[in-house]
Formats: structure tokens, sequence, C-alpha cells
């Protein structure tokens, strides 16, 4: 365990796997635990959780096959649900806020349909039962698609001529905890491979099934989604907010799929009212 004055790294054994996690804040303040996107780490979360840590202990996973956290033979939806449940159990955790982005926020929200109980409060950022097949492509061309580097300079330069958004730290914070350093030299994604193999099957994203699961979020829950996102449209999360019974949509301006560091000032502003209010 690493304590740097900010943030601790922890490590703790959840279905066989071994998970990452970093904690901030004060162990007796409420939990809120944040679920990453794909391909991402809870390092995206940096900014986000110094931020939040004056009035929370916040819980930032690795997800399974990412960061730092085991690779496995199942990627699916359900085995991620499984793994934030079990992480919420083991760390005796009677009552959690939630926020996810992007893949983690699938997770949270199936995760929260699934544990009314648990959760009490949810923040959903930029994504849903159907997303823009766009920002799918984008995503799969993208930087993402490149095996290694030389450099992890190399990535910072790609990703950043791909979005001149985020802070120069949080452009660092994606590459640095994202590469790791193969025996050549070589610098490669630290994420699993297989999770974007073409011959993996894309099973288990059933756009009905997840619509009809929404109704049984029960806490508050804020729908947040960037003004030049590529993955979902103002239509999409207006339907969310229908079948969600008691939430509401937000749009930060000046940020795309990446809302929490495209504008991580924006972001903070819309979502941390929203969790103090059910503190």
């Amino acid at each position: 365990m690493t304590d740097n004055g900010l943030f601790q790294d922890k490590f703790i054994q959840l279905n066989g796997l071994r998970f990452h996690y970093l904690e901030w804040g004060r162990a007796d303040a409420p939990p809120l635990i944040l679920l990453h996107g794909f391909a991402d780490h809870a390092h995206r979360w940096d900014t986000f959780s110094r931020a939040m840590q004056d009035a929370w202990r916040v819980l930032a996973l690795d997800m399974r096959g990412h960061g730092e956290s085991d690779w496995a033979d199942d990627y699916s939806r359900d085995k991620m649900v499984e793994d934030v449940a079990a992480w919420v159990e083991t760390l005796g955790l009677e009552r959690v806020a939630v926020v996810g982005h992007s893949m983690g926020a699938r997770i949270g929200y199936l995760y929260a349909a699934q544990n009314p109980a648990r959760v009490t409060r949810l923040v959903i950022v930029d994504n849903a039962p159907e997303i823009n097949p766009r920002g799918i492509r984008r995503m799969r061309d993208s930087v993402l698609s490149q095996e290694d580097f030389a450099s992890p300079d190399e990535l910072f330069r790609a990703a950043r001529a791909a979005n001149a958004r985020p802070s120069d730290e949080d452009m660092w914070n994606r590459v640095r905890y994202g590469l790791k350093q193969r025996d050549d030299g070589r610098w490669v994604w630290r994420y699993d491979k297989e999770l974007r193999s073409p011959t993996r099957p894309r099973v288990n994203r059933d756009p009905a099934q997840e619509w009809a699961v929404l109704p049984q979020i029960q806490c508050p829950t804020l729908l947040v989604y960037g003004d030049d996102s590529d993955m979902v449209s103002a239509e999409i999360m207006e339907r969310m907010q229908r079948a969600i019974s008691n939430s509401r949509v937000v749009v930060v301006k000046d940020s795309g799929h990446s809302v929490q560091t495209d504008n991580p000032a924006g972001f903070v502003m819309a979502v941390k009212p929203f969790l103090l209010a059910g503190s």
C-alpha cells in the first residue's frame, strides 16, 4: 500500500481475482464508489476524487482486466456487476453512492437496479442502453487500436491530438497509468488486449432488456452527458429520465464523451451538489 498523502493504493480479492483500487478521504466519511470506462483505469478519476475527498470516502476501482487488476476469462457485464457487489460487500459498506462513466456507467446502473437498498445516489455519465454507432467507430479507430508505442510521450501526443480539452495532468494520468513497458522496451496498454479482440464474443448487450431494468432503480439519479458527446443524444437521455422515476438530466458544456476530464470544473459543479444532497 502506498500513501502519497492524497490517496492510498489498495488490493483486494474478489471472485477469484486480485483487484486494485484507490482510496481517497476519511475512512469514516460516506462511501462514494467510482467506476471507469472501457480501456481506462481508476486514476482517470483523480481530479474528481480530489474534489470530492473533503466530504466522501472515495473508492475508485480498476475493473477486471483494467489497470492493476487481474485479467480474466470472462468480461461480461454480469461478471463486472458481480465484482462491484463483491467489492461493496467485502469492504463492509452498507450503502454507497455510485458514479460511473461510459462502461462504468452501465455497470453502475445495472448494479443499482439489482441492489436498490444499497445505492443512495447514482450518477450515470455519458452512457445508455442504446449508444451512437458513431461513437463506437471513433473509439475503434482511435489510438486504442494501436498495439504499442515507442514511449509514453508518443501516446500522449496522439491522445492530445485527438482531444485538446483535458489538462496535461489528466492526459498524463491516462497515459502513465494506462501503459506498461514490455521486455523489448516498447510500451503497451495495461488493460487486457482480449477486451478489444475482434474475435471476442459481443454478447450480453440487450438494449430492450436494459431499458426494462432502468425502472428498478429507486435512488435519486443524475444523468450527465457532454454537449459534444458522440455516444449519447439528448433524446436518449430524456428517454432514460422517463424510465428512471427520480432522475434528471444535466448537460456539461465544453465536453465530449470524457466529461469528467474534458471539463472537470463543470463536471464537479454538476455532480457534487447532487451527491451532497444525499449525504
